[in-house]
């Protein structure tokens, strides 16, 4: 059995008044993607920090290749904060020289401009690079050191979806070189095409851990079925049907779908705007952390 690369035993991290990370316990395999997910205020960022070696724990303790943490991660170790601050007046190439002078073994800078999809945009000025482009400079500077384990905590937030899809490749070429990535995301359809194990964590401890497919095999049925709320009769609720109802739409999830759908017309429920899909990662984040609006 492989050992974990990195691993995270009885993490508790404590505020004042607050308990922020409530003794999480897992295991990080090599050369995967692991994504640690959750809501606003769940403990997923104070973790990662606390896996990078930020931030110090109350309780608990990480290890990386069954050693505390130390001078070899560090070494081995590469970061994309959510938010970094680049130096005004350096162009593209300039700053990731500068990165990559603070480690002794790297990366070459033009290896790094043709990886990340920077070439043409090397003797461009950091203040005048788009939100995918200064994304992907943070993410060249994250691998000036060629790191073993990469951390993204949520690299593509208010990227456009071509900016995204265009990272998301970048990710996958990092994973096929067998690094470990540790990903935070709030987006499930970017987790769910990443990752190949997740942790779901909310008030700071873990409520479902695996890997995207057999989670949703474990918490729901086989097809996903959506009508809206405003077509679906106060006597259809009464259905022996597993429903769930958000603001605008009724949810029904079920192994049978023409005996679903046999009691749906006998009940009157018209099926004109009615839509089939098979459950998504989304779908089990919100049966899990619910559908209220965290601060």
């Amino acid at each position: 059995m492989t050992s974990p690369i990195l691993e995270v035993r009885d993490l508790v991290k404590r505020y004042p008044g607050v308990t922020a990370v409530d003794g999480l316990t897992f295991q990080v395999p090599p050369g995967m993607c692991f994504g640690l997910l959750g809501p606003n205020g769940a403990g997923k960022t104070t973790t990662m920090e606390i896996m990078e070696g930020i931030l110090p724990p109350t309780a608990g303790a990480v290890f990386y290749r069954g050693k505390p943490l130390g001078e070899r991660f560090r070494a081995e170790a590469g970061i994309l904060f959510q938010a970094t601050a680049l130096q005004h007046f350096l162009t593209v190439r300039q700053s990731l020289a500068l990165f990559r002078g603070l480690y002794t073994r790297g990366r070459d800078v033009e290896e790094l401009l043709h990886a990340c999809s920077l070439e043409a945009l090397a003797g461009r000025d950091n203040r005048k690079l788009s939100g995918g482009q200064r994304q992907r400079l943070l993410l060249a500077i994250a691998l000036v050191n060629d790191p073993t384990v990469l951390f993204l905590d949520e690299p593509t937030t208010g990227l456009d979806p071509q900016a995204r899809r265009n990272f998301w490749e970048l990710i996958g070429a990092i994973k096929d070189q067998g690094k470990t990535i540790i990903l935070t995301t709030h987006y499930m359809d970017e987790a769910q095409m990443l990752c190949e194990q997740i942790a779901i964590v909310d008030h700071g401890r873990i409520i479902a851990q695996g890997s995207p497919g057999a989670l949703l095999r474990e918490h729901f049925a086989a097809v996903l079925l959506e009508l809206p709320q405003a077509e679906f009769p106060p006597a259809a609720r009464s259905l022996p049907l597993q429903l769930l109802e958000t603001r605008e739409r009724i949810e029904i999830t079920t192994d049978d779908l023409d005996g679903t759908l046999r009691l749906l017309l006998a009940a009157g429920v018209p099926l004109t705007n009615l839509r089939m899909r098979p459950p998504n990662l989304e779908d089990l984040f919100l049966e899990l952390t619910g559908h209220e609006l965290r601060a």
